[in-house]
């Protein structure tokens, strides 16, 4: 994951994540923001990385390399039930796109997931992102566009 990458996590379900839990994984989260009277923590990866460059990527502290996210339900951020799927600004148009450098899907989106954004998942992303706008993610070049 990415720096520019890591999603938002609701106060209360980063100070549950940030202690013992049902998960057995603790994470560390620094308050970040406030949207819509809500506050918001992000997962501190920044001694997980090995370089300055924000585009290099580290695993979530909640993925298990085996079984992908281990969080479920409300726990898990709206960008984690997505992933690779990013809704993105670009230019002023909301679009969404695949996240290149998933080691699962790759760098071009397959029939199945161009038909599974199209047939639904597209339209409750949008949907979502008009009452969640912090999701929104400025938009890089090399992001195939599916949506």
């Amino acid at each position: 994951m990415s720096l520019w990458e890591t999603p938002l996590f609701p106060h209360e379900i980063a100070e549950k994540l940030s202690h013992e839990n049902e998960y057995g994984v603790v994470g560390e989260f620094r308050m970040s923001q406030t949207v819509q009277g809500v506050r918001f923590g992000r997962l501190v990866l920044e001694n997980n990385y090995r370089s300055d460059d924000p585009e290099e990527e580290v695993p979530c502290t909640f993925l298990d390399s085996q079984k992908g996210c281990i969080l479920k339900g409300d726990d898990k951020p709206f960008d984690c039930s997505i992933w690779p799927l990013r809704i993105m600004d670009r230019n002023g148009e909301l679009v969404i796109a695949l996240t290149p450098t998933c080691p699962s899907i790759g760098s071009t989106p397959g029939e199945n997931l161009v038909e599974l954004v199209k047939s639904g998942l597209g339209e409750k992303i949008y949907e979502y992102a008009k009452t969640h706008p912090y999701i929104i993610k400025e938009y890089h070049e090399g992001f195939p566009i599916i949506g």
